[in-house]
C-alpha cells in the first residue's frame, strides 16, 4: 500500500498509507510546484491557509477554517495547531499565524476512505481576510476545478513548499472513478466524494484539507471539494479524491452554528 496518501498518523486502521500531510522542510528553487501546477501570485486566493500539522484549509468565516477530518484529532478544545494565512509565502512579513481554539469534526467521520472527511477549526482570533463560500448545492460540482497547496511536488517526497502552488484538474464521474479504484480492490469511492484528474496534475502529500474550487456564474470562487485521499500523486488512471462540500452543506452549516454559539 506504499502509494496511498492520507494523514497516516491519524488513521490508525491504515497505518501503512502514505500521508497527505507534510513536514516543514521547504523547497523553493522557483521550478517546483504542486504536481503539474505553478506558483501563485500574491492575493490570488486570499482565503487559503496552512495548518502547522502539514495540511491546508480555507477560511469560511473570519475565525473558522474548513479542512479535512483526517487533519485533526477529534471534536473538542484544541490549541495545538497554528494556522498561517495572509500571504502565499509562509515566511513573508505579510503572513500572520493564529492558534486554533476548538475543533468540530464531522460527526460521521471514521477515516478519509469512508467519507465524512471534513472538519471546522475555530481560531483564537479572526483573520482580516476574505472568506471562501462552501458550495450550497451540486450546481458547480462538475467541470474544471482549481486545487492549491503548499504540499509536495512529486509522489513520495517529504519536501513541502514555502510558496503556494495551484493547478487545474477536471471532474471525473463517480462511476468511472470507482471502476478505476476497483481495479486495485478499493471500492470506496462514495457519492459524498468528487474525483478529479488531469494528465500530470494533482494534489499530493501535504495538500490534505486544502480547497478544490471553481468560479460560479458571478465570477466568484466557490469551494466544491476538500483534498482527501488518492493513490499516489498524478498517477495515470487514479484521480485525486475530494470530499464533496455540497453533500455536507447542511452539516457544515450546523457546525458553523455550533462555533458561532461558542463565540457568543
Amino acid at each position: 500500500m506504499r502509494g496511498w496518501r492520507f494523514q497516516s498518523a491519524l488513521l490508525v486502521t491504515m497505518a501503512a498509507i502514505l500521508s497527505l500531510v507534510g513536514g516543514p522542510a521547504w523547497a523553493d528553487d522557483g521550478n517546483e510546484r504542486i504536481v503539474g501546477g505553478s506558483r501563485v501570485d500574491e492575493g490570488t486566493y486570499p482565503w487559503v491557509v496552512r495548518l502547522s500539522v502539514g495540511c491546508g484549509g480555507s477560511l469560511v468565516a473570519p475565525q473558522v477554517v474548513l479542512t479535512a477530518g483526517h487533519c485533526v484529532k477529534r471534536t473538542g478544545a484544541d490549541t495545538s495547531m497554528r494556522i498561517t494565512g495572509g500571504s502565499v509565502d509562509l515566511e513573508s512579513a505579510q503572513a500572520r499565524t493564529i492558534r486554533s481554539k476548538y475543533v468540530y469534526r464531522a460527526p460521521g467521520y471514521i477515516d478519509a476512505a469512508r467519507g465524512d472527511d471534513w472538519a471546522l477549526i475555530q481560531l483564537e482570533q479572526p483573520f482580516d481576510l476574505p472568506t471562501l463560500t462552501p458550495a450550497p448545492d451540486a450546481t458547480y460540482d462538475a467541470g474544471r476545478f482549481t486545487v492549491m497547496g503548499w504540499g509536495s511536488t512529486r509522489e513520495g517526497s517529504l519536501t513541502q513548499q514555502r510558496r503556494l502552488r495551484a493547478t487545474e484538474v477536471d471532474f471525473v464521474a463517480d462511476a468511472s472513478c470507482g471502476r478505476k479504484y476497483a481495479r486495485i480492490g478499493m471500492e470506496i469511492v462514495g457519492s459524498d466524494m468528487i474525483c478529479a484528474a488531469r494528465s500530470g496534475k494533482d494534489s499530493c502529500q501535504g495538500d490534505s484539507g486544502g480547497p478544490l474550487v471553481r468560479l460560479d456564474a458571478t465570477g466568484s470562487w466557490l469551494q466544491v471539494g476538500i483534498v482527501s485521499w488518492g493513490y499516489g500523486c498524478a498517477r495515470k488512471n487514479y484521480p485525486g479524491v475530494y470530499s464533496q462540500v455540497s453533500t455536507f452543506a447542511p452539516e457544515i452549516a450546523a457546525g458553523l452554528a455550533v462555533l458561532r454559539a461558542r463565540l457568543a
